[in-house]
């Protein structure tokens, strides 16, 4: 077989254990909106028994046979997001996940109602950071995504310094573009590709846009540069880039000293300086847990400086460099976002800030991650 053909089938084997990490996740547990409210029920009155949840469905379904409840009870059984205590009449279901943080919501359902109407955790909780543990990811998620990265070393060791020079640039081009569109920046991708390499501002911009995208290639340079300095996380390397991510934007540095607002949420971050520094030491004694996975401590650097929201502005900008910094410094492919959807992305990341659920915010994450693995660094 030539060595052409050797490199497809590679790449079409890859594909394939792709789609089966992608199907052994949040698509495979997607319900109905009936049974979506019985896992509602059973979260917010827990222990409870079937005939509470009965007169609790027929509050919007109207009279339901009881048999059809029990149905739907079994699907959440079956799904594992469920689990059954006691026997006939005492028989009472509590809510069952490895972990709190992987709650099920259903995005598209979730984000339904409005900010004013979704009940919803307003403020910060402390409890969050004892959940960022190994249990996040299965084992066997974390052996294909691992064998998958093992693939991305092998290759980043066989390119020259050329390649891999035109490689990062090309992925940093990607990034910068799609982490500022997320954040409202209308650039093209093209438009992107000129203005860093050409040095060339688009017509019909604002220069505050040109900036930000400038700052994610500064930012980025800065990482490579100081790969191993992200081993090990201090408030310092993280200030650093943040103040790379916001350069010559009227943003102010260091942790702030006052309260910021969210758009399209009822939920409200810290207020005061000396809890923001509280919490990123939380943040920071995670990320350089050795005991964890490098793609849990990526994870957790980004979902958590967004939750956080240590700076004035430029937090989640901060969050997805610095979870690319984790990644690097551990030898794991960084991610340009390149595919994913800028509202999904930002209903996963309102989805942890109201009701701590990282399970939307993990399947993006791992879904960038192998898009990343399949689209770089390729020989």
């Amino acid at each position: 077989m030539s060595g052409f053909r050797i490199k497809l089938l590679a790449k079409l084997l890859q594909n394939v254990t792709i789609k089966i990490i992608k199907c052994n996740n949040f698509y495979m547990k997607t319900l109905t909106k009936r049974q979506e409210q019985i896992l509602n029920i059973i979260r917010e009155n827990e222990p409870v028994s079937t005939k509470h949840i009965k007169q609790n469905l027929e509050k919007n379904w109207g009279e339901l046979n009881r048999i059809t409840v029990v149905r739907d009870l079994d699907v959440l059984l079956k799904k594992e997001m469920i689990k059954k205590e006691g026997k006939g009449r005492g028989t009472y279901y509590r809510t069952k996940t490895a972990n709190k943080l992987l709650q099920y919501f259903n995005p598209d359902n979730y984000f339904q109602a409005p900010p004013d109407e979704r009940g919803v955790k307003d403020t910060f909780d402390f409890n969050v950071f004892q959940y960022f543990s190994d249990e996040l990811f299965s084992p066997e998620e974390l052996k294909e995504l691992d064998k998958l990265n093992d693939n991305y070393r092998r290759r980043v060791d066989q390119l020259n310094e050329e390649q891999l020079k035109k490689e990062f640039e090309r992925l940093t081009i990607e990034l910068s573009w799609k982490s500022s569109r997320i954040e409202g920046n209308t650039y093209s991708l093209i438009d992107t590709e000129i203005l860093l390499k050409e040095n060339k501002e688009a017509e019909g911009h604002t220069r505050e846009e040109a900036q930000m995208i400038i700052n994610h290639k500064k930012a980025l340079d800065y990482i490579l540069d100081k790969k191993n300095d992200f081993q090990k996380l201090n408030t310092r390397n993280i200030e650093d880039l943040h103040k790379l991510v916001v350069d010559k934007m009227d943003v102010e540095t260091n942790f702030r000293k006052r309260l910021v607002g969210i758009t399209g949420t009822k939920f409200k971050p810290l207020d005061n300086q000396h809890q923001i520094k509280e919490a990123m030491e939380e943040m920071i004694e995670i990320a350089n847990n050795k005991d964890l996975h490098p793609l849990l401590r990526s994870m957790a650097c980004l979902l958590l400086t967004s939750y956080i929201q240590p700076f004035e502005d430029g937090n989640k900008r901060t969050a997805r460099l610095l979870g690319n910094a984790v990644l690097l410094a551990h030898d794991y492919c960084p991610l340009s976002y390149r595919s994913v959807n800028e509202s999904d992305y930002k209903k996963a990341t309102l989805l942890f800030y109201e009701q701590n659920s990282a399970l939307f915010f993990k399947e993006l994450f791992t879904e960038q991650f192998q898009f990343s693995l399949n689209n770089y660094f390729l020989l």
